[in-house]
């Protein structure tokens, strides 16, 4: 099963069984905005932008292997040190969490790595502080209040350039609605994601493909070479590219169990009572996504 996952198909079909039968329309974008590196490459602070996020008491387990936990959204734009690794979390946005357990942060979070790029004279510097976009439903909400903070926040670093690595589905096309933004008002970026048909119909100058279950965009885990061999691709597809909407898919091969494609939000053979299992799991999820949202204005 070579192909890419049809995610945007996957999960249509997943929310129909819930009982959600109108489908979700995803970004679709004909023109993509395309700006060249102002600077080299070697002379070049890289900004990191991730979906990620922060683990704080009391919004539930965020450990690696933990279950989905809408607990721990978050619903602004938010900035921390790259001078010290974070304490992260992905489960409060749909990864696969059959096949990956977010045990190694370096597969979704290249901060290591872009301080080995830089250590070793590829990239002039990482900026002071990474950003982290909330995943969110409404396009207009990306596009129109977290793209243009993360751009001041890009501007107020002097990134030369954004490196955006998103983890769920809908964070895919969140990150490809922000590099979008950021191209327009003169950062060039690369997105590096696992989720092909969302990124491509939404519209981005560069993106570095990995054929892995969603939730490790920059690399295998606990394979520190594969993810320095997947952010130097998508640096040489920061420096090289020409034109927008170009893919480059990674060579590199998930390690893990080959049935990965065929299980993720996939509906096919499930019970009366499954269904019902996920709808209910989703509506409390829901919920709680909510009640932190409000307690937190």
């Amino acid at each position: 099963m070579d192909a890419p996952v049809a995610y945007i198909e996957r999960t249509r079909a997943y929310y129909a069984a819930l009982g959600f039968p109108t489908p979700y329309r995803w970004a679709e974008n004909a023109d993509v905005p395309f700006q060249r590196l102002v600077k080299p490459l070697r002379e070049s602070r890289i900004a990191l932008i991730t979906t990620a996020a922060l683990q704080r008491p009391g919004q539930g387990d965020q450990a690696p292997g933990a279950p989905y936990n809408g607990r721990a959204k978050f619903f602004q734009v938010y900035s921390e040190t790259t001078a010290r690794d974070p304490a992260l979390g992905i489960n409060h946005v749909a990864i696969d969490f059959k096949h990956t357990s977010a045990e190694d942060q370096g597969a979704y979070f290249p901060l290591a790595a872009l301080r080995r790029a830089a250590a070793a004279g590829r990239i002039g510097g990482v900026a002071a502080r990474f950003y982290g976009v909330p995943t969110n439903r409404s396009q207009r909400v990306t596009a129109e209040e977290y793209a243009p903070e993360v751009l001041a926040r890009c501007r107020e670093d002097g990134a030369d350039a954004a490196i955006l690595v998103p983890n769920c589905p809908v964070c895919h096309q969140s990150l490809s609605l922000v590099a979008r933004h950021l191209e327009a008002n003169g950062i060039a970026t690369v997105l590096m994601g696992c989720a092909k048909d969302i990124v491509e119909r939404a519209g981005v100058p560069r993106f570095l493909f990995s054929d892995f279950p969603l939730g490790n965009g920059a690399g295998r885990p606990q394979d520190a070479a594969s993810q320095d061999l997947t952010l130097g691709l998508a640096l040489d597809l920061l420096e090289q590219a020409t034109a927008p909407r170009i893919t480059l898919q990674s060579p590199l091969r998930w390690s893990g169990h080959s049935d990965w494609k065929r299980d993720y939000g996939n509906v096919e053979g499930l019970t009366a009572a499954e269904i019902a299992a996920l709808r209910q799991d989703f509506e409390a999820q829901k919920a709680a996504g909510k009640a932190v949202r409000a307690a937190n204005g």
